[in-house]
């Protein structure tokens, strides 16, 4: 066995904590930082969803990543475009989806795909720049990440962000619980199609709001919008013979009233549904048996200077109801989070 006396153990003790504190003070050794921020959020029965990346704004070096963690009901993508790139649609991606932690320069696209709750998507920018964040469901959700160089300071840490996320979330929910009380009232002021009494009361009103949302932005990075998923009302009573009109209110998000078996593609109307002289789409049910889908109900898009003007949006749709019984619908799009109704016919 080999000895060593008390001078050379000094050393052999001595040069690991040399080189680990030489390697800490080697210029341009740099820490690339992950940071975190959500898609989406949501009330607790899932009937108000907040379309908005939170926070939607973020200053973050070269070399860094963000890491977006899907935590609502709703689906959203979390897409970069390149610069002029044709917005594609949801399904058809950027084209298609691409990795994990993809990195994003500008060059090439970079699309998580279609997701809802649970998964997240993380991207990496190794270059600087201002990038424009999107999600391919929704137009009017968007974002903005500022990529500066390292000898820039960063001017919020991940705390703010987490708090700032918080917060945007909590005043768009409160803009949700106005846009339900607006909703349900447009339905009662909309309560004379048809014969009725006059009355203000559960028999009388033939008219339900299928949807309501607005855009609120709420900081400058971009656009965030919030949207009830729900009949408003969603449980009426009318007489044989009465004419039920479904309404969508939201400039956002669109809906179906769909009766019946659920279609594969729920965008179209089913066969046998007539336009009546205002435009809207109206349908003859006799049987709680029977299957009628509304066709997607559109939001009114907005006109933008330098385009064509955009046509009009078919946001109604008319039900007779030729029998008595109970009928049950739903939106097809958006019945897992909840969205569904009912019209009680009376003989």
């Amino acid at each position: 066995m080999k000895l060593f006396n008390s001078i050379q153990l000094s050393a052999i003790f001595r040069w690991p904590l040399a080189l680990v504190l030489t390697a800490l003070i080697v210029p341009g050794v740099v820490q690339a930082d992950s940071w975190h921020a959500k898609v989406g959020a949501q009330s607790d029965d899932q009937g108000r969803q907040i379309l908005a990346f939170l926070p939607n704004e973020m200053w973050i070096h070269a070399g860094d990543s963000i890491t977006w963690n899907f935590v609502a009901g709703e689906i959203h993508t979390v897409s970069f475009l390149k610069p002029g790139q044709v917005r594609p649609t949801p399904n058809a991606g950027c084209p298609g989806t691409t990795l994990d932690g993809s990195s994003f320069t500008g060059a090439d696209c970079v699309n998580s795909g279609i997701l809802t709750s649970g998964p997240s998507f993380t991207v990496n920018f190794p270059g600087a720049g201002n990038f424009k964040l999107v999600c391919l469901v929704h137009a009017n959700m968007t974002g903005t990440v500022h990529v500066l160089d390292l000898a820039q300071t960063l001017p919020h840490d991940q705390d703010f962000y987490d708090r700032e996320g918080e917060r945007e979330a909590r005043e768009l929910l409160a803009d949700g619980s106005r846009l339900t009380a607006r909703g349900l009232a447009a339905a009662h002021q909309s309560s004379d199609i048809g014969e009725g009494d006059g009355n203000d009361d559960d028999n009388d009103s033939r008219a339900v709001t299928a949807g309501m949302s607005e855009v609120v932005s709420t900081t400058g990075g971009g656009s965030q919008s919030v949207s009830v998923m729900r009949f408003l009302r969603d449980a009426i009573v009318v007489d044989v013979g009465d004419t039920v009109e479904w309404t969508n209110f939201g400039p956002i998000v669109q809906h179906t009233v769909t009766f019946g078996t659920e279609p594969t593609d729920p965008t179209p109307p089913s066969s046998g549904i007539t336009i009546d002289p205002d435009g809207a789409r109206h349908a003859i049910v006799g049987s709680p048996a029977d299957s009628v889908n509304s066709g997607a109900l559109l939001p009114e898009r907005q006109d933008r200077a330098g385009l064509p003007q955009v046509p009009l949006a078919v946001t109604h749709f008319r039900v007779t109801f030729t029998q008595p019984g109970v009928f049950n619908y739903k939106c097809a799009i958006h019945d897992q989070l909840g969205m569904v109704g009912r019209v009680t016919v009376l003989p």
